[in-house]
This record gives C-alpha cells, sequence and structure tokens, in this order.
C-alpha cells in the first residue's frame, strides 16, 4: 500500500487504486451485496430524480439505479465500496489499517475535487449522505486507548474526523455546531501524535470556499456561546483552538476576495486586531477592506467596538502609505492627537503634495491646527486657514459667469404671480404691508444670494438701504455686509470699517457681527475678530454685547480658542440684567458651544451647567434659554458616550428645562452615530401625549434626525417614524417634524421630501406651516431647484397676507438660491464620511431657533440667522497643480453608488456626465477622473484637488 500522504492530492492514480481496492475487497462487498460492475449497464439518462436519497430499501435503489449516467454509477459504487472498506463492519483481517487510511483517502480526493454548480448538491456529498450516521458511529466507536498504542488508528480517526466535518456541513445538526466539533477533534488527535502525519495540504482552504464559510459561521456561534458560559473574552489561552482555525481562515478569506467576511470573523471573535499583522493585504485589497470597516462602524452599537474598528482602519491606511486616507479616519473619529504623526510620517515621504492636500481637508473640516517646523509652513497654514478660499471661489464665479450681483426681486420674481404682486397693485388704498419686516426679508435673502461674491445692490454701493430698516432690522443690514464679503477678511474689513464708528449703536452693533460672520471658517494672522469684539464684549451696551458674543461665535467656530473662551465665560456666569441679561448669558453660552463644538471642554460645561442650577425660574423661563442648552449639547456634538457625566449633571436643575436640556445633550452627542438604541429612546420621548410642556419632545424629534442622518439605511427608516408621529402625536410633536426632515437632507432637495413639506406647508397650524417652508428653504439650499423655486412663489402668494409666514417663505426663497447656487449647507463631506461640527452646529442654531419662531427669527433675534455662515460651503470640485495654479481636467459626476463589500471593481456612480473642472458637485454625487493622463493625490474629488502628472500615460498617437 502507498503511504495515506501521496494519496490525498488529486492524481491520475485515483482511479487506478480505487480499481485495486475494489478487487481487494471484493468479500467486504459481498456481504453488503450489489454494486458490482455488471449495474452500470442499466443507467439511464439521468433525471431529475436522482435528487432522491436512496434510503438503502430496493424500491429506491432501483430508482436511483435507473436513473444515474454511468460516471455517477460508478462514483457511486466507488464510494460506497471505501466506505465499506473503512467501516470494515465484519472486523476482516485481510482489511489493515493502512487499506482503511487508502480507501478513507479516496473519499477525501473525491470531496475535494468534486466540483459543483451552485445549484446542486455536489455528487460525493449526495452519495455519501446515507452513510453519515454509520461514520459517525465509526468515530464514536474508536476509542481512546486503542489509538493511544496504535498510530495508524489515529490517523484513520483523525482523517475520518476531516471528511465527517464536511459531511455535517449539509447533513449536521446546526445547533450542535458538528462540523466544527469534528474539526476540533481532527485538530486534537493530529496534534497529540507527533508521528501522525498531517496531509501537507490539509488547509481548511482546501475543502473550498463553502466549507470554510460555514466553519466560519459556526466559529461565531461557538466563540458566543463559550463567552455566555463564563469564558474571559481577553484570555486567548481559552479560544486557542477557534483562534488557531481563525488565523487560517482569515487569510484564505483576504486572498480570496472575501476582506468582508474576514473581517466579520475578526468582529465575531472580537479579535479585529489581527488584521494589522496579516502579510496578505497589500496595495490591491487594503482599500476594499478599510472601505468596509469604516462603513460598518456605523452599525457598532458598543463605542469601543466603534473606535477600535476606525482604529484598524485608520492604521491599515499608514502603512500602506495612504495618508489622505489616514487622516479622514482620524477626523472621523475626532482622533486630532493623530494629526501631528501622520504629517511627521509624510514628512519622512517626502511628498509635499499629499501635504497640501492634507492641509485642504484640514481645512474643509475647519480643524484648528497649526504646522510647525516646516519648510513650507507658511504655505501649508495660509491651506488650513482657508486663506485663498475667496480668491478660488470667485473664480469658479466667473468661470461660470455668474458674476453679476443680483436683488431681492431677481429671486421673488413676483412679476410670475398670477395675482400681481406689490408692484401692480391697483388699489392704492392696501399700502405694503408691514414693510419693515419685508425689508428685512430682503436683506436676508440679499445677503445668502450674493455670499462671498464681494458685491451686492443693496448695500455696498451706498448706505441708502442701511437706513430703510429700524432698529434690529438696521443691524441684520449692517451685518450683511459680512455675508456679502464672506472668506474675504482683507478686503472686507475696509468696507466695514466705516459702519464701526457709526452714532446707531444698532448700526454699530451690526458692523461688529460682520466682522465675526467675515471670518468664519478663515484663519487670519491679525485676528482681527478678537480685536474688534473684545471691548464691546466688555462693555456695557446690551445690544453690542449680543452681537459681540454672535459674532465671537461666528467667526471662532470649532477653532477652541481659550483667549475668546475668557471672554465669554464671564459673560455667562453675570447674573443681573434680567431679561436682556439672560440674553446676553444665552448668546454667549451658545457662542461657547460653537466655538469649542465638539471638544467636550470642562470648564465650559461646567461653567453652563452651573449658570442653569444657579438661575431663577424667570431667567429658565426666558424664551432664549434653549440656546443655553443648545451651547452645552454642541460642546459634546458626535461625542457619544463622553456626555454621559453631563446628562447626569443636568438631573440636578429643578425646571422643567432640564429634560430638554438633558434631550439635546443626548442627541447632540449621538448626531450623525446612526446609533438605532438611542433612536428608539427618542422615539419613546415622544408617546406621552402632552400639550404644553413638550420642548424636549420637540427636540427628541429633531434628534432622530440628527442621529440618522449621514447613515442612509437609517435616514429611510426615519421617515416611517416621522410619518406615524404626523398621524398619532399631539401639536408640539407635529411641529418638530418638518425641522427633523430638514436635518435628514440639508443642500438634498429629494422628490418625497419636498412633496412631504409642500403638504405641510398648507398647515392650518401656523407653527407647522412655517416650519415647513424654513425645511424646505434648508432642504434646497443653494441648489436654485426649480420646483422649490416654484413652490415658494405660489407659497408667496397664499401668504401674502400673513407678514409671519411671509417672512418665512423670503428666508426660504434666499435659501435655496444662495450663493447663486455655488453654495451647500451640507455638513457631511469627503464622500459622505466626514460631518463637519461647525457647520452642523450652524444648522442646528436655526433649527433650535424655529422651534420658537414667534420669539427668535420672527422677534428681534433675527440675526442668528447669520450662524448659518458656518455652514456655508462652495460646493466645487477645482483640480490644481503643485503651485495652486488651476489645472482643468475632465472628470465625471454622477449619482454615487454603494461599492462596499460587492465583488470586483464596481463603478463608483451611475448616470454621469462628463465635464471640465471646475464642476458643481450635488449632495449625492461623487466625481472620478475622467482622463488617465493626471492621477489625484487626494482618493476623494471635492473641494481643491491637487492634480499630478500619471508618469504611466502614453499619449495616443494620431493618424
Amino acid at each position: 500500500a502507498h503511504p495515506p500522504e501521496t494519496m490525498a492530492s488529486p492524481n491520475e492514480n485515483d482511479e487506478k487504486n480505487a480499481v485495486d481496492l475494489t478487487a481487494e475487497t471484493e468479500k467486504a462487498k459481498k456481504e453488503n451485496g450489489g454494486g458490482g460492475s455488471d449495474n452500470k449497464k442499466k443507467s439511464g439518462k439521468k433525471s431529475k430524480k436522482d435528487k432522491k436519497k436512496g434510503k438503502g430499501n430496493k424500491d429506491d435503489a432501483i430508482v436511483e439505479e435507473n436513473t444515474l449516467s454511468e460516471e455517477d454509477q460508478e462514483l457511486k459504487d466507488r464510494l460506497e465500496t471505501c466506505v465499506t472498506t473503512v467501516t470494515n463492519a465484519a472486523n476482516e483481517a485481510g482489511v489493515t489499517v493502512p487499506l482503511r487510511l487508502k480507501a478513507l483517502d479516496v473519499i477525501v480526493t473525491e470531496l475535494r475535487s468534486a466540483t459543483s454548480s451552485m445549484t446542486s448538491v455536489p455528487k460525493p456529498l449526495k452519495f455519501l449522505r446515507p452513510h453519515f450516521d454509520t461514520l459517525k458511529k465509526l468515530h464514536a466507536g474508536i476509542a481512546d486507548e486503542t489509538v493511544q498504542s496504535d498510530v495508524e488508528m489515529l490517523t484513520l480517526r483523525a482523517r475520518l474526523a476531516d471528511v465527517l466535518s464536511v459531511l455535517a456541513m449539509t447533513m449536521g445538526k446546526h445547533e450542535e455546531r458538528e462540523s466544527l466539533q469534528f474539526k476540533l477533534s481532527a485538530f486534537k488527535d493530529y496534534e497529540s501524535n507527533s508521528a501522525a502525519t498531517r496531509p501537507d495540504d490539509d488547509n481548511l482552504g482546501a475543502w473550498g470556499h463553502e466549507f470554510v464559510r460555514s466553519l466560519a459561521g459556526e466559529i461565531g456561534q461557538e466563540y458566543n456561546a463559550r463567552v455566555i458560559a463564563g469564558s474571559d473574552p481577553d484570555d486567548d489561552a481559552q479560544f486557542a483552538d477557534l483562534l488557531f482555525m481563525v488565523d487560517v481562515i482569515v487569510p484564505f478569506h483576504v486572498s480570496h476576495n472575501a476582506e468582508a467576511e474576514a473581517v466579520d470573523l475578526l468582529i465575531e471573535v472580537q479579535r479585529l486586531k489581527k488584521l494589522l499583522d496579516l502579510d496578505t493585504i497589500n496595495e490591491h485589497n487594503y482599500g476594499r477592506i478599510c472601505l468596509y470597516l469604516t462603513k460598518t462602524a456605523d452599525f457598532m452599537s458598543d463605542p469601543d467596538d466603534y473606535v477600535e474598528m476606525l482604529e484598524t482602519a485608520y492604521e491599515l491606511f499608514r502603512k500602506q502609505g495612504q495618508f489622505f486616507d489616514a487622516l479622514r479616519v482620524a477626523l472621523r473619529m475626532s482622533n486630532e492627537e493623530a494629526i501631528p504623526e501622520l504629517f511627521e510620517q509624510v514628512g519622512a515621504a517626502e511628498d509635499a503634495l499629499m501635504k497640501k492636500q492634507m492641509c485642504l481637508l484640514l481645512a474643509r473640516h475647519r480643524v484648528n491646527y497649526e504646522i510647525e517646523d516646516d519648510d513650507d509652513e507658511d504655505e501649508l497654514n495660509e491651506l488650513i486657514g482657508n486663506v485663498k478660499l475667496s480668491e478660488q471661489f470667485l473664480k469658479v464665479a466667473q468661470d461660470l459667469d455668474v458674476m453679476d450681483p443680483k436683488t431681492p426681486e431677481d429671486i421673488y420674481k413676483s412679476h410670475l404671480a398670477e395675482t400681481g404682486g406689490f408692484s401692480r397693485r391697483r388699489d392704492t388704498g392696501g399700502a405694503q404691508v408691514d414693510s419693515a419686516r419685508a425689508n428685512l426679508a430682503s436683506t436676508f435673502v440679499n445677503a445668502f444670494v450674493n455670499a462671498g461674491f464681494g458685491q451686492d445692490k443693496l448695500m455696498t454701493p451706498d448706505n441708502e438701504w442701511l437706513y430703510k430698516n429700524k432698529d434690529h432690522g438696521m443691524m441684520s443690514a449692517a451685518a450683511s455686509l459680512g455675508s456679502i464679503l464672506l472668506w474675504n477678511v482683507e478686503e472686507g474689513l475696509t468696507q466695514i470699517d466705516k459702519f464701526l464708528y457709526s452714532s446707531e449703536d444698532y448700526v454699530k452693533a451690526g458692523a461688529a457681527l460682520a466682522v465675526g460672520i467675515l471670518s468664519s471658517g478663515v484663519k487670519n494672522d491679525a485676528d482681527p475678530a478678537l480685536a474688534l469684539l473684545s471691548e464691546h464684549i466688555e462693555g456695557d451696551v446690551h445690544i453690542m454685547k449680543c452681537a459681540a458674543c454672535t459674532g465671537l461665535g461666528i467667526a471662532y467656530a470649532g477653532a477652541a480658542r481659550e483667549e475668546v473662551m475668557d471672554l465669554l465665560l464671564p459673560v455667562v456666569e453675570a447674573s443681573e440684567g434680567g431679561a436682556d441679561g439672560m440674553l446676553e448669558v444665552s448668546l454667549a453660552a451658545l457662542a461657547l458651544g460653537m466655538i469649542y463644538v465638539g471638544e467636550c471642554d470642562e470648564t465650559v460645561g461646567s461653567t453652563i451647567v452651573q449658570r442653569m442650577m444657579e438661575a431663577t425660574d424667570e431667567e429658565l423661563d426666558h424664551s432664549h434659554a434653549r440656546f443655553l442648552c443648545l451651547g452645552l449639547g454642541l460642546l459634546f456634538l458626535g461625542r457619544m458616550e463622553k456626555a454621559d457625566a453631563m446628562i447626569e449633571a443636568l438631573k440636578t436643575v429643578e425646571h422643567k428645562i432640564a429634560k430638554y436640556a438633558a434631550v439635546v445633550l443626548e442627541t447632540c452627542a449621538y448626531a450623525g452615530s446612526g446609533n438605532v438604541l438611542k433612536i428608539q429612546e427618542m422615539l419613546h420621548h415622544c408617546t406621552e401625549h402632552l400639550t404644553e410642556d413638550a420642548e424636549h419632545q420637540m427636540a427628541a424629534v429633531i434628534g432622530i434626525g440628527m442621529i440618522a442622518m449621514g447613515e442612509d439605511v437609517g435616514s429611510e427608516m426615519a421617515l416611517r417614524a416621522f410619518e406615524h408621529l404626523l398621524h398619532y402625536c399631539e401639536l408640539p410633536i407635529k411641529r418638530a417634524v418638518p425641522l427633523a426632515l430638514a436635518v435628514l437632507n440639508i443642500s438634498n432637495p429629494d422628490y418625497g421630501i419636498i412633496d412631504q413639506l409642500s403638504r405641510l406647508s398648507h398647515d392650518p397650524d401656523t407653527e407647522i406651516s412655517q416650519n415647513a417652508v424654513l425645511a424646505m428653504g434648508i432642504v434646497s439650499a443653494g441648489t436654485n431647484n426649480s420646483r422649490v423655486a416654484g413652490l415658494l412663489r405660489q407659497l408667496g402668494e397664499f401668504y401674502s397676507k400673513e407678514a409671519g409666514h411671509m417672512f418665512c417663505v423670503r428666508i426660504s426663497q434666499g435659501l435655496l438660491h444662495m450663493g447663486k447656487g455655488l453654495i451647500t449647507l451640507n455638513p457631511v463631506h469627503s464622500d459622505r464620511m466626514l460631518m463637519n461640527p461647525a457647520a452642523l452646529g450652524g444648522m442646528l442654531v436655526l433649527i433650535h431657533s424655529c422651534l420658537d419662531l414667534k420669539s427668535t427669527l420672527l422677534d428681534k433675534t433675527h440675526y442668528l440667522l447669520y450662524y448659518l455662515t458656518c455652514a456655508m460651503n462652495p460646493r466645487m470640485i477645482i483640480t490644481v497643480n503643485d503651485d495652486m495654479e488651476w489645472r482643468p481636467v475632465t472628470v465625471r459626476v454622477g449619482q454615487a453608488v454603494e461599492t462596499v463589500g460587492q465583488a470586483g471593481k464596481p463603478k463608483t456612480i451611475t448616470g454621469f456626465q462628463t465635464h471640465t473642472t471646475p464642476v458643481l458637485l450635488g449632495t449625492k454625487e461623487r466625481a472620478e477622473l475622467g482622463t488617465e493622463e493626471v492621477l489625484s493625490v487626494s482618493s476623494v474629488l471635492e473641494g481643491i484637488v491637487i492634480v499630478k502628472d500619471n508618469p504611466d500615460y502614453e499619449k495616443e498617437e494620431e493618424g
């Protein structure tokens, strides 16, 4: 007999060996009867009946034989012969152990080489099915005593367990995990005796993919069962046998393009870090593994698991030298400590372009980071400080030919109204309604539409418009200069300067606010906002204080600047001044929240909570006290469990606002995380039927939108939940639903959402309809969507007599045409992976103001609308060369397609158009280069992208 190893590989000798065996075991066969060579003649055509399993009675046998083709019949006979030999039921002396091993090897070879279509069971598995129990009994019957004395018996038992493990995949009882148990016992046998040589190719992969997958599933179940039974998940020793197999399966999966399954198995056994030690991860597959990790992280309910997945992706990117992607993941984890070490590594790799591209990403994410000890530090810090943003934006505007300033009338288009707008009123008796309010609305429309363009027709030419407003209106009008000159600090200051010395406090306050708005997201060495606004914070004029607080909040959003905190904390702590004083406290708290957004700063947090504990009931009843709560929430924006301590602290506040504050804090902490458990908690808040004191329910509804935003599955589910809320809940909850819909779809005018909001905008309840109108503006912000434009014009006629509604319609029209369609408010960027905390904060100020429009935007604090400038960002792609000069290339822009875990190289966009940069990008769109001539330094085409020549590109020969 041959030694068993040679038999294990499928080779030409198998046929011969099988025939020899048949001869040698003729006697053994006679007992079992049948199976002779003459049966082959009977075999007819193979029909569908071959799915019936022969259970050993004669009728079945006849049917089986009649329907098997010749080679199938031969295979069946051969396998049955082998099984008979292996079991050796008659205990014949002639059937020695080596012979039995040889027979077993034939079975192994057949099982392994059986190629099956995915629709039917492999033939050998099917023919061995009736013998499964016999073989199981045989395996159980080989006692430990006989094995210890007989090495060959041990090998037989181990090989048999291998075969049973494969058979159990289809025949074993699932809950007993038989397949895994047999495999483990085989491993044990191989290890217990060094003489029992293992066949070289007995890695798990040789049994085929399906087997490895089913085994991986059982390993996960077994791991969980052991943990439940009391094993310590951190102790490798208790899971050594399972982890041994995991170490075999994971590289197998990775090298066979099943990266997702490898990651799943490691998550299942809580050993994700093993990925980092694999040598099978290379430049071809790291992208898919990291994509899977970052996308799966959204579904992790446990914060530690979430961080672990992202850290693993971060390390993989770093190992592969993909520093830009590593930075994206670091920002996603809010891990700013990683930034310096990444820059160090890029420095070591001497990749200057990568550095610049990373700085551009930090700029887009509004990260306050300064590069030191670098040859190009001035240039790099300029990039991070968005210094050239205005220049690039205006260049795009010129390229697209939209430089001409627009007037509010160009936006309202009242000449299109069927009833004839104000301009064509026949009855001059009904003079223009509430013109101060209409002028105020026009101020905002003008500020939004011409945002960043540096010129308009109302404010920059002369001061006439300023005096068409009164009191607070003048303040917003002066402040609108900041929005028009957005990002252009040098030029803006010269234009605003004259108003800072006005005799009117309101104009002066507006100019102070304009300085803040102007520097939103732009770093300037001179720090004009801090220099000009600090005196007003310490001054005594109420309106100046409010303006200065708001201005600082906008200018330093996300910058976490200590000197600004030192200015604002005393304002929050101040306790005199009645209602006006409380307004200052709230606005200062809100500004601190914006400046330290997502930073979890202890000092700010404890100061705000302390102030709430000490406040009188009248103070907390103030309409703006809600901004104290929002300021606190913003500190923990997106930081999940880090807010738990603060939520506990809030329980000591005895006013009803504590409930609202706790909900705001929790929803902010889990914003964008897609955490299902938190969404359920928020829905739970909405189950009570309250008609008053229901502020916390409104915050919970908005919270559902915030938690689900940026994550597709959750967003879809949330829409259904909102349907239910509109049907079954009380008014306060219904009022918040349009706002929650807006949060889910910022700058993304989805057809269905616009429809829903359009229905709600005609609701008899004033607040629902006003919120719905504003929500339409937020959803379509900066898109110029013609359908929304039409709907808003109709609403303008419908509500022409209602001053409040009219204001909302106008604001929405301003938002819709924001930046003439070149600007977006969407906080999610970098291929929908990152959420810009300052931008989301700016949006939340607007959304929370809408919970009480009467006393905020429709009253005297309409200037809070300017917080939106924190969220404004150009929605363009510009390709530049290494000197940051424009280099137009062709790009394809289309709807983004989810490609996670898909095989091969799936297309990432669908329905694309090819343009030459600069191009505009919608919320759900993605771009890719349309030429092989250049390579982009960044993996995501958004904002300013540096491109370099492709060294491998060969021009096509002409002619």
